[in-house]
């Protein structure tokens, strides 16, 4: 078995007192080797995404922004807090071009599965829209270069992010040949960015393809375990994808600063173990995992040590952060709704 990474950490795409900065996966590297996991592993280099993969996903308008704000010293691209600085342009590329040629591998046959470690993250960016610190959409670039290239003609992709994915939601709504799955905290008018009620299902072709997992805050382990196993599976074992990509973020963990969904670093790893023999069941173990969010460092450091245990088929869990010390949320009425909603019985 052969697990590949890919790492993009970006020092040059920074702004001083941001979450999202240099910071977050800076010393990755160090820490996956002292762990002894980095042996293991076959680090590629990224190449640059060009603009016509680029443009698969995102509108030209999107892209020429991007880079004019870099060009002219950078400066903020939403109306939040999305930065750019003079690099960002081009780092931005890099980290989409490193999900590219991280699925490259995988569907050549090179790899069986792998990690991106990329920033800035990308699932907040939709095809006309820059928002929730994402510049290009990583994870969606990689799907369509699979399709372009690798004329695979299903995806599933699933966003274990605490925030709504709802960039790649915009991108894929009208798509019967990508099933999106976005599990996150629905709080609206409060939590960022508001959208991923479960009425949004997908439009036209792309009906039904759209499946929203809203949250209460607190749910904690067993509440995303049986979001797996009770919904996840269900609806992958009906589209039968030939990959599967999953948006990581690890700020799902109950320390991470910007949520409160409760999940722990064991969790984590068990979702990790849960997905890599998902699809060793319905991909030939095609799976590729694109960091999103995580901004308590050490939550994060350690949920991409646990996703490489499951990788590369260690039954190996690290947890130096406990369990979340609330009670957990029981969310059954939540997925008897779901699953009415989905026709899964």
């Amino acid at each position: 078995m052969t697990t590949v990474a890919v790492h993009v950490p970006a020092l040059a795409h920074n702004k001083a007192g941001h979450p999202e900065n240099q910071s977050r996966i800076r010393q990755i590297l160090p820490f996956l080797d002292d762990a002894g996991i980095l042996a293991d592993l076959q680090l590629l280099e990224p190449e640059l995404a060009t603009v016509k993969q680029l443009r698969r996903v995102h509108a030209p308008p999107l892209i020429e922004r991007i880079r004019e704000v870099a060009a002219t010293g950078g400066g903020l691209l939403d109306h939040g807090d999305t930065y750019a600085t003079p690099q960002s342009y081009e780092l931005a590329r890099k980290a989409a071009g490193a999900t590219i040629t991280a699925v490259d591998h995988i569907l050549t046959g090179r790899a069986n599965n792998g990690f991106a470690l990329v920033r800035p993250p990308g699932h907040h960016a939709e095809y006309n829209r820059i928002s929730g610190f994402c510049l290009f959409n990583n994870v969606a670039a990689a799907a369509r270069q699979a399709q372009a290239v690798h004329g695979v003609k299903r995806i599933l992709i699933l966003d274990f992010d605490v925030h709504h994915g709802n960039g790649t939601q915009d991108i894929f709504y009208d798509d019967d040949s990508v099933m999106f799955i976005s599990t996150h905290l629905f709080l609206p008018r409060m939590f960022y960015p508001g959208t991923g009620d479960m009425k949004e299902l997908g439009n036209g072709f792309g009906h039904g393809y759209t499946i929203n997992v809203p949250l209460v805050p607190n749910v904690g382990d067993k509440g995303y375990g049986r979001i797996l196993t009770e919904l996840v599976r269900p609806l992958a074992l009906q589209f039968k994808p030939e990959l599967l990509l999953v948006s990581a973020g690890y700020d799902a963990h109950w320390q991470d600063p910007l949520a409160m969904a409760g999940l722990s670093l064991t969790g984590f790893a068990h979702m990790a173990q849960y997905l890599v023999s998902l699809a060793d069941e319905l991909t030939n173990g095609r799976i590729l995992f694109v960091l999103e969010g995580g901004y308590q460092v050490q939550a994060l450091s350690y949920g991409i040590l646990n996703t490489f245990y499951a990788l590369t088929g260690q039954d190996k869990i690290e947890d130096p952060l406990g369990a979340m010390p609330q009670p957990e949320e029981d969310i059954t009425q939540l997925l008897h709704h779901l699953k009415r909603h989905h026709l899964i019985y």
